[in-house]
Parts: C-alpha cells; sequence; structure tokens
C-alpha cells in the first residue's frame, strides 16, 4: 500500500495542473490578426469592453469567493483539517484544489479588472495580496496550512468584494462544482 500514496499525488498533482492550464487557455484572448481592413468603431467597442470587463470579474471573483468558502474556510472552521478528523484526507486534497482555483480566478479577475478603469485602480492594491497565495493551494493540499494561511484566503477575497462594490461591479459567492475545481 505504500506505493500508492505517490500515485495518489501524482494524481492531485495532475488534476491541479490541468486545472490552472484549462483556466488559463480559457481566459486567454485571441491573438490572431485580422483580415478585416476596415476599422472597429471605438466608442461602442470601448464600452461594451469595459461592461464585460466588470462582467467577467464579477464571474472570476464570485467563483473564487465560493470555492474558498465552501471548500477552505467552511471546513477549515469546522475543524475538517486538524489531525485524526474523519474525512481529513478528502477535506484536505478538494482544500488544496480549492485553493489552486481560487488562486487561478483571482488573477483572472485581476485581469479583467484592467478592463475598466475604476475597477483597475480598485483591484490594483490587491494584486501583490492575490501574488502571496500561489503557493497555498499546496499548503492545503498537504495539510501544513494554519489559521494565518486560511485568514489570508479570507482576506484576499474579502478586498476584491469589496473594491467591487466600490467600483460598482458588487460580487456574490458562487460556488463551483467538485468537476470545475478539478478540471
Amino acid at each position: 500500500m505504500p506505493s500508492s500514496v505517490p500515485l495518489r499525488r501524482l494524481f492531485v498533482a495532475l488534476l491541479l495542473s490541468c486545472t490552472v492550464l484549462v483556466g488559463a487557455t480559457g481566459c486567454g484572448g485571441g491573438s490572431g490578426s485580422s483580415s478585416s481592413s476596415s476599422p472597429a468603431p471605438s466608442g461602442t467597442a470601448s464600452a461594451e469592453k469595459q461592461k464585460l470587463a466588470k462582467t467577467r470579474f464579477v464571474a472570476n471573483a464570485g467563483l473564487a469567493a465560493g470555492a474558498t468558502y465552501q471548500w477552505i474556510v467552511k471546513p477549515y472552521r469546522a475543524g475538517a483539517f486538524k489531525k485524526g478528523a474523519d474525512g481529513r484526507k478528502t477535506a484536505l486534497v478538494k482544500a488544496g484544489l480549492a485553493g489552486g482555483f481560487a488562486y487561478n480566478r483571482l488573477k483572472a479577475a485581476a485581469e479583467n479588472a484592467k478592463g475598466d478603469p475604476l475597477l483597475s485602480k480598485a483591484v490594483a492594491p490587491l494584486t501583490a495580496g492575490i501574488a502571496s497565495l500561489k503557493e497555498l493551494g499546496t499548503k492545503l493540499r498537504t495539510g501544513e496550512a494554519g489559521a494565518g494561511d486560511v485568514g489570508a484566503f479570507e482576506n484576499v477575497i474579502n478586498g476584491i468584494k469589496d473594491a467591487g462594490k466600490s467600483a460598482g461591479a458588487e460580487v456574490k459567492d458562487k460556488v463551483p462544482s467538485t468537476s470545475q475545481l478539478g478540471g
């Protein structure tokens, strides 16, 4: 049975990598050149881009907030991460996947915020906090995360929600399914 532990870790790492890859690929903009020689109207295009930026920001931030609360904060407060707790391994794996997912969605939300001037100014101070979450998914999955790490996720999520609200883009928690977490 000792050989099954590395296989499980490999499987979880593969799932997390696929999640990040799919998220990064799905959020990328098309870089192909247009064969049309007519210029695009700038008035409606910029207004539409700003509207879509807020909408995409709200969707991505909402998914990050929902995943963080459902699979990190709530189980931590219930004591599911403590040694000897029933379902600890499952809770830790889900928390690790949720941490990676939330980090990916927060990065996407910060990128979306750049499309709206007011939202961009509100979110800009939070980019360092988002970057600090990069390794927390792994810490959660391996059971090394503590109250400070869970608090870091909560603080960044609350900061994003406040920034969105101040810019007119209220973020509501949207819990992703477990299949969305795993890719």
